[in-house]
């Protein structure tokens, strides 16, 4: 009992420093994740604390129908509050223009005042819903993990459009966010095909530096695509190199996850993303 009590203490805690995202990624950590999920469940159920709470409850295309004429920091504000699920709705359907205004200020936004937020909530309350008044000093929203977790869950057009817009606009924040978008351990979101294709584009120089610094998981389904000749090479290159330098490890991983992104545009090999555009027909 006192150490329910104790570790819903800590959620709110957690909760009022970044939101519920923040908190159950903290939780998570300390108690697993099917306690943390339990614990922030409760939060969000009952908490007047957090911000653009009551907006769980809003549909997402009657959100979008009101925010549709407000300014993009408002939007990227009210976004950056919202569960993926919703966020990503809100995002697909804003105008390709606005989508990456509001994604590079979600990318750049950091913390907020309350008073800003319990203004938006004014105006989304006499439309929407009864007003929240958060209690932290500051709002820790928006930032470049934020933006890429909306990325991954929006449409693949939606997210070539903003990532094509942010190429031409702001290079380096379009660049941080595709290394964030996938790292090389992510290949085992790749089809037994699609990884096939990628080891027909890699140097297998780099494949055998890259794995030096991934789990078995990763090692296994590299192995199991190749042909028990080219895995017996690959293993012996990989002890001939010996030691090596993380940096050289990192270098090789990026030029990889590149192919693969390159594979991707081109849809020439499926990523899953956990949506229905992964649905093979």
């Amino acid at each position: 009992m006192i150490s329910e009590l104790y570790n819903t203490i800590k959620a709110q805690e957690y909760v009022s420093l970044g939101g519920l995202e923040y908190a159950t990624k903290m939780l998570e950590k300390a108690l697993g994740a099917t306690k943390a999920h339990e614990i922030v469940g409760r939060i969000s159920a009952s908490s007047d604390a957090v911000p653009f709470n009551f907006l769980r409850e809003v549909d997402p295309l009657m959100l979008l129908n009101f925010l549709q004429k407000e300014h993009p920091q408002t939007i990227a504000l009210i976004v950056s509050h919202l569960h993926a699920d919703r966020a990503s709705a809100v995002l697909q359907g804003l105008s390709p223009e606005m989508q990456a205004d509001v994604s590079v200020r979600i990318a750049t936004m950091n913390r907020t005042v309350p008073e800003v937020i319990r203004e938006v909530e004014g105006v989304l309350r006499k439309k929407l819903a009864s007003m929240i008044t958060p209690h932290q000093e500051f709002a820790e929203v928006g930032g470049l993990d934020s933006l890429v977790r909306l990325l991954k869950q929006v449409d693949r057009t939606t997210e070539k459009t903003i990532l094509d817009s942010l190429e031409r606009t702001d290079p380096k924040l379009a660049d941080d966010i595709k290394k964030q978008m996938f790292v090389f351990d992510n290949i085992t979101l790749l089809d037994d095909r699609s990884i096939q294709r990628v080891l027909r584009e890699i140097d297998m120089k780099d494949l055998g530096l890259a794995l030096k610094g991934t789990t078995p998981e990763v090692k296994e389904r590299i192995f199991r695509n190749m042909s028990e000749r080219a895995g017996q090479m690959l293993e012996e290159d990989m002890a001939a190199h010996g030691p090596v330098r993380m940096r050289q490890v990192e270098e090789a991983q990026g030029r990889i996850v590149a192919t693969i992104r390159k594979l991707d545009e081109a849809e020439e090999i499926i990523i899953s993303r956990g949506g229905e555009d992964d649905i093979l027909v």
